[in-house]
């Protein structure tokens, strides 16, 4: 543990310590989240990424105070764990995770918040709760397959999740909103883009561009939503071939 080194990646140094998810500065999702998350800085955004002693990365952690979360929750005066990811299976048994989620609370203790919270999934693309179990995180709140999770040392009212559903039926034909808080998604919107041409879809995008617009946004994951006729259908990344089968299926209806 004694070789392990956390570094705080800035607006300053962001291409030099990248952004872990997206290693390559020349890659296009590299740079809309680099802008995204110099704007979000400034809301108290911050991410750090975990080393080991040959300044291989390891994991890495982002965070934010609860009223800047880029989710649909309630939770003012917590900090919020955007994304947490150890990313070998080998280091995911060595207590890298909790090392990360360790420094998150220091910081939030210093900054006298009442507590962390997270929200987690069995799914794809979000952590599985079983990592914030272990560091005392208990579960607070659940809609669909998310869990909300919080740790408190101040009294406070329990974190809660917004009811996304309710925002849903206003979207009617396709449409796909989404952020650049996840910097795979600027493939998946250009990959669904051509494929809704392929199929004659007239797919309405819309960039998800603050805080509170990803509160209201009409799935639990905020800043990735797919919906047609007031339904939504996916909720994370997807692929070309997915929307596809996705496409093939609505259009038999």
């Amino acid at each position: 543990m004694s070789q392990l080194q956390i570094v705080e990646v800035t607006p300053k140094n962001v291409t030099k310590e990248t952004l872990f998810c997206v290693r390559d500065i020349s890659n296009p999702g590299f740079e809309s989240k680099r802008k995204w998350f110099a704007k979000r800085y400034k809301e108290g955004l911050r991410m750090k990424i975990l080393k080991n002693a040959d300044d291989k990365m390891i994991g890495f952690i982002e965070y934010v105070p609860a009223e800047y979360a880029w989710r649909p929750i309630d939770a003012d005066g917590f900090i919020f764990i955007h994304c947490i990811v150890v990313y070998s299976k080998s280091d995911r048994n060595k207590a890298h995770g909790s090392m990360l989620i360790n420094e998150v609370e220091k910081e939030a203790k210093a900054m006298k918040k009442h507590g962390l919270c997270v929200m987690t999934s069995k799914g794809t693309w979000i952590a599985n709760k079983s990592i914030f179990e272990k560091n005392g995180f208990t579960q607070v709140d659940k809609r669909g397959r998310f869990e909300f999770l919080s740790k408190q040392w101040h009294p406070s009212a329990d974190p809660r999740l917004l009811d996304w559903t309710l925002q849903q039926k206003k979207y009617e034909g396709w449409h796909l909103l989404y952020a650049d808080q996840c910097p795979w998604h600027e493939k998946s919107v250009e990959a669904l883009l051509n494929t809704a041409m392929d199929f004659d879809i007239d797919l309405k995008v819309q960039k998800i561009e603050t805080a509170q617009e990803a509160k209201n946004a009409p799935s639990g994951y905020g800043v990735f939503n797919l919906l047609h006729n007031g339904r939504l259908l996916e909720d994370h990344y997807l692929s070309a071939t997915r929307f596809r089968n996705i496409l093939k299926k609505e259009l038999k209806k």
